[in-house]
Parts: structure tokens; sequence; C-alpha cells
């Protein structure tokens, strides 16, 4: 996580990091969201209290991990995870529909998450050509 917020230009200010969520490994397609957090009582649009009762100093931020939408994975050529990936999102990679999506996910369900990429062959719908057509735009992870 320092070398992401470092690469993105860095903190203008020293700053102290959490030892167990500043270690961790960030695998690629990975989304940091960077925010303050707001004071204890304070709403979106203004605060309930006064200042200086409780909350968080304004100093402080929070950094949330999440993934990356998996459109925009697809724009990077990041490839999706097949045990993750909704029907919806498997929609969006040329090629598959929403019948080959639902088989795929059907497949999934059934074996309890994929083991390989390799096992697309055994879908219903997929065959060889279909199978190298789709490999590039899937991981897989357990």
């Amino acid at each position: 996580m320092r070398e992401a917020i470092e690469k993105a230009g860095g903190f203008k200010e020293p700053a102290l990091f959490e030892t167990a969520s500043s270690s961790e490994i960030l695998e690629t397609g990975t989304l940091l969201t960077i925010f303050h957090p707001l004071p204890q009582g304070e709403k979106e649009n203004g605060p309930l209290l006064k200042e200086g009762h409780g909350g968080v100093k304004h100093e402080e931020i929070k950094i949330r991990i999440g993934r990356m939408a998996a459109n925009k994975l697809l724009v990077f050529s990041i490839p999706l995870d097949l045990n993750r990936i909704s029907m919806e999102d498997l929609c969006l990679i040329p090629g598959i529909g929403e019948s080959l999506a639902q088989e795929i996910v059907k497949y999934r369900e059934k074996r309890k998450g994929f083991r390989s990429i390799e096992e697309l062959k055994d879908v219903k719908g997929i065959g060889e050509k279909k199978y190298e057509s789709l490999k590039t735009f899937f991981i897989v992870t357990h």
C-alpha cells in the first residue's frame, strides 16, 4: 500500500501507517479509496455537534481497499476472477451473452468454484474455439 501511495504522488506531510494494513500486498485491479471520515455525530450536510466534541481528528484519513468495477478492469485488460464475477459482469465480455453467463454461473455453483480457467471448456456452450477467445479475460483465485 505504501508503494501505491508513493506512485500516486505520496503524502504532502509525514504520515503514520497502521502496520497491519500498510504492509498488505495489493493485487492488480485493487481500488484504493482515500477519504476523511466524518467526525462522530456529523452528517454529510453538516455537524450535529459543536466542533471539538469527540470524533476523529481532521488530519486522519482512511483508506478503503476494494476491487475496481468489472468494466474498468476490462478497459485496462485486467483479467476478471471467474470465482467472483457476477452474471451481469460476465455479459460485458465479448462473446458472452446472458444464456452463456447463466451456464458459467451454474457450473461455478455446482462445482463450488472454478479450480482453473481450463474448466471453462466443461461449461455447456463453450468449445475449444470459444475457450481460446475467452481465456485471456479470466483468472481463477481460490
